[in-house]
């Protein structure tokens, strides 16, 4: 594990940059097939989100404060660009980066991720905010929801080791984070910037997703210029852990068309 700006990341190969970032429930792990995968011909870091594994948190996270980190970070490790590959959170972190500082942005991979927050009122976002919270206001923890919540998640091909990393993830989050991670999610609206992004975008999609369904994606790839869309069949939310091999033939197609 390396430390840059108060983040701490990993890193293999070199190459073009090829910087990952988790979801709520995950950590560095999360991109394990792609550390492995895709590093014998890029640069492949995958950075601890702040508050995650280690990394310095920002009280009161938003998604211009995340961005402004991601941007803090690349400074720090001496990159004026990077190719940007989020799921879930971290795609909506990188399409704030490619919002506010779309020079810094090389191309974007967005997996198992949406343009914005689901519904369109305070009161989803409420009934959202409960049923994630309640069960740690009722005295569980990470650890207890991971053991149920991972399954729920993922697509029925998922294979046991894949399940056991991203259990493990998510039990490793500090409670204290995913408490103010799950309300910053709530605030993410990007739904009219991506029309205008201009950097290569490559969406993918799980055909099991319930929380970025593949027909909301297959939407977003329509309304972004030039955008490719996959769907990886099999696969639920955690598409990248899920289908490692499938995931990285993908991306590694994208990048190899743009560098």
């Amino acid at each position: 594990m390396k430390r840059a700006a108060g983040i701490n990341y990993e890193t293999r190969g070199e190459g073009p940059p090829v910087l990952c970032l988790h979801g709520i429930g995950g950590d560095t792990g999360s991109f394990g097939p792609q550390l492995e995968g895709l590093s014998d011909a890029y640069r492949v870091m995958a950075w601890n989100m702040p508050g995650y594994g280690g990394s310095t948190a920002i009280a009161a996270p938003t998604f211009p404060k995340l961005a402004t980190a991601l941007v803090g970070f690349l400074d720090e490790v001496g990159l004026d660009q990077a190719h940007l590959c989020g799921q879930s959170i971290g795609g909506m972190v990188a399409m704030e980066v490619a919002a506010l500082y779309p020079d810094r942005v090389a191309s974007l991979a967005l997996i198992g991720t949406t343009p914005a927050f689901g519904g369109r009122d305070d009161s989803f976002k409420e009934q959202f905010i409960a049923a994630r919270l309640g069960p740690l206001d009722a005295g569980k923890s990470l650890a207890d929801l991971a053991a149920t919540f991972v399954h729920d998640i993922t697509g029925p091909d998922v294979s046991a080791s894949a399940l056991e990393a991203a259990r493990a993830s998510m039990a490793a989050v500090p409670e204290a984070t995913y408490r103010e991670i799950i309300r910053c999610l709530t605030t993410f609206n990007r739904r009219d910037d991506i029309t205008g992004f201009t950097m290569p975008v490559c969406l993918i999609a799980g055909e099991h997703d319930t929380n970025a369904p593949a027909r909301t994606m297959a939407r977003m790839a329509e309304k972004i210029p030039g955008a490719k869309y996959h769907e990886v069949k099999g696969a639920g939310h955690l598409i990248n852990l899920e289908a490692g091999t499938e995931t990285n033939e993908i991306l590694r197609a994208f990048y190899g068309r743009i560098t």
